[in-house]
């Protein structure tokens, strides 16, 4: 009978532990590809992400002449809202029912429940439709790349004559350098990896990786984020 040293001991222990650790992880991966795990999140409290729209969704959205939105992966609303807020009628699709539920009490609270239409949908099945939208949107929808591709080129697919695609997603340097967001390598990516998928359907205006600050309880934190945008030309 062979008997392990210490070392050797310790060894073992220390993989299993990571083995442990990784189990844990791709549980998360793909609990988080599931409707069910979102609707549980999203009925923990009121708002699980603030009420105010995304600052870049703000910075690269507030000069577009307001017409016809889709918002992908809408979540509790708060970027489709403000949107309508500047005059856009908006389509907004996210999975979770109860997200929906939550984004039309606070569109309603907020007076533009008229120009919201929430929508409960799979975004690996929906079919937007074809050039239709002057502005598709898709803030924070981190999956892998083998489920985002197709995503991401239905939604240039969907963007009009003259409109604008934006999306701003954690960054693949988050992970190790930046506060926040997904733990998962996986289910981070680069603009780089966002404008290939997309294969040229659109004219790329802005592909770049940015820093965005985050106040916490420990005072400003720094997250890592890509942003795309592109435009139909």
């Amino acid at each position: 009978m062979c008997k392990k040293t210490a070392s050797e001991t310790l060894k073992t222990s220390d993989r299993c532990k990571a083995g442990s650790r990784a189990s844990a992880s791709n549980s998360r991966w793909s609990q988080a590809l599931e409707p069910l795990y979102w609707d549980q999140r999203y009925a923990s409290s009121e708002l699980v992400w603030t009420g105010d729209a995304n600052h870049t969704l703000v910075a690269e959205a507030e000069g577009l002449l307001p017409g016809y939105a889709l918002d992908l992966a809408s979540g509790e609303g708060r970027n489709a809202i403000w949107l309508a807020e500047q005059g856009w009628s908006v389509r907004a699709v996210d999975f979770s029912s109860v997200a929906n539920e939550k984004a039309i009490r606070l569109a309603k609270s907020r007076h533009v429940d008229h120009k919201v239409d929430f929508e409960t949908a799979d975004l690996r099945v929906l079919a937007p439709g074809l050039q239709c939208y002057d502005l598709v949107t898709l803030v924070y929808l981190q999956i892998p790349q083998a489920e985002l591709n197709p995503i991401l080129v239905k939604a240039a697919s969907a963007v009009a004559p003259g409109g604008t695609f934006l999306l701003v997603a954690h960054d693949s340097e988050n992970l190790e350098h930046g506060f926040g967001g997904p733990q998962q390598a996986g289910m981070l990516y680069t603009a780089a990896q966002v404008v290939a998928a997309l294969g040229g359907e659109l004219a790329i205006e802005k592909a770049s990786r940015i820093e965005r600050p985050v106040e916490t309880k420990e005072g400003i934190k720094i997250a890592i984020d890509c942003v795309v945008r592109g435009k139909r030309l």
